[in-house]
């Protein structure tokens, strides 16, 4: 059933898409090789400045995609980021001007595995390259660009959405005054390693994952790709939300004790794969699982020569209930780039929800985003 903008929403928003590369000027990929055509699906919300000085880039993670906020024509929930964008929040659009672009190798409109290879006019499927992190981040530099900003305000994402935010800034401080990256990692442990692991293998076990071909074979791997979900789920969560919300509450819909649905966490699980099937492509959870186990910029022994010429103001959050990636996480950001000489605020944010966190309402969150970005304003005004 459709929703309704509420106050504070940016109201009814639509997906726009832009090709930034082309095959005779194709992206050029940390790894080797090209890649082109690229076409990215991107949203924005509020007014570019006549200085073009207030505008931020919203970063997102693993699962998300362009519209972080607002409601399209039709849909039940506003955008994923819809709490924090909007006039009188965080990100407060009567003021800022933001900016949410699809990952290339997603499934939402911008260029992945799922999209046509012009050499073979067939889906690109396991042909597509596998991507670094920076080549995320050089889209988003070639979209900014596109849209006439030579500097971004802030970037900011939480998740893989911050560790975007955390290479852009190490690698092009000139494009950023300042860098918010909340619950992200420097780099996976390898426990993280072996949760997405162990995802990727249900997905390419699932007897109509085809070798990658289940497109053109007319499948889906539903089974494998659901169920990367509901394990993915539960790291996303604490403990201490998970009984609160369940406990061993036993599902109302059970018979008897068996190996079905017999708890209601179980339900509760079985409905996120479920519905995660009707937006998003087992081949990008491939992609984009990948991106984040090679992510590790600080081994790079030249990593922090850029930013130590030209500091970025940095913002470092975490949650105390995130085990995902937890605080020790974020201190180590932290404590690199003090050590780099960069400006850095660190606040590790109270709250039980885990790492979903930084998706939710949470009151000292949100507060501290709310002045962190008025600094950030004052301080291009002076």
């Amino acid at each position: 059933m459709p929703g309704t903008p509420e106050a504070g929403s940016v109201g009814v928003v639509s997906t726009q898409t832009v090709r930034l590369f082309t095959a005779e000027n194709p992206l050029q990929l940390e790894q080797g090789g090209t890649l082109g055509p690229v076409d990215v699906a991107y949203e924005t919300y509020g007014t570019l400045s006549p200085a073009a000085d207030n505008a931020v880039f919203v970063c997102h993670a693993l699962t998300g995609d362009a519209h972080a906020a607002g409601w399209h024509e039709g849909d039940a929930r506003p955008g994923w980021w819809d709490n924090l964008i909007g006039p009188g929040k965080p990100l407060d659009t009567d003021r800022f001007f933001v900016i949410c672009a699809n990952l290339i190798g997603g499934c939402q409109g911008s260029t992945g595995p799922s999209s046509i290879n012009p050499a073979t006019g067939q889906a690109y499927a396991l042909d597509f390259p596998v991507l670094m992190t920076r080549d995320l981040v050089a889209v988003h530099r070639a979209l900014v660009q596109h849209l006439g900003i030579t500097r971004l305000l802030a970037a900011i994402g939480g998740s893989l959405g911050g560790m975007q935010v955390l290479q852009w800034g190490l690698d092009h401080p000139e494009d950023l005054a300042n860098a918010l990256v909340i619950a992200a990692s420097s780099r996976l442990t390898a426990q993280n390693i072996a949760f997405s692991a162990v995802a990727r293998r249900a997905i390419m076990s699932d007897p109509n994952f085809a070798a990658g071909g289940y497109a053109a074979a007319g499948v889906n791997p539903d089974v494998g790709l659901s169920i990367a979900r509901m394990m993915a789920h539960i790291t996303y969560l604490s403990e201490d939300a998970l009984t609160e919300k369940f406990g061993r509450e036993v599902d109302p819909n059970r018979v008897q004790p068996g190996f079905g649905i017999d708890f209601t966490v179980e339900s509760y699980l079985n409905h996120q794969g479920q519905v995660f099937l009707e937006r998003f492509d087992a081949l990008s959870y491939l992609y984009l699982t990948r991106v984040m186990d090679y992510f590790d910029p600080f081994a790079d022994p030249k990593a922090m020569d850029a930013v130590r010429f030209n500091p970025v103001n940095w913002l470092v959050l975490s949650f105390a209930s995130d085990w995902r990636f937890g605080t020790d996480h974020s201190r180590r950001i932290v404590r690199t780039l003090e050590h780099a000489g960069q400006p850095v605020t660190f606040r590790e944010i109270p709250s039980t929800y885990g790492h979903d966190s930084f998706l939710l309402t949470v009151a000292p969150y949100h507060a501290t985003l709310v002045a962190y970005f008025d600094r950030a304003l004052s301080e291009v005004s002076r």
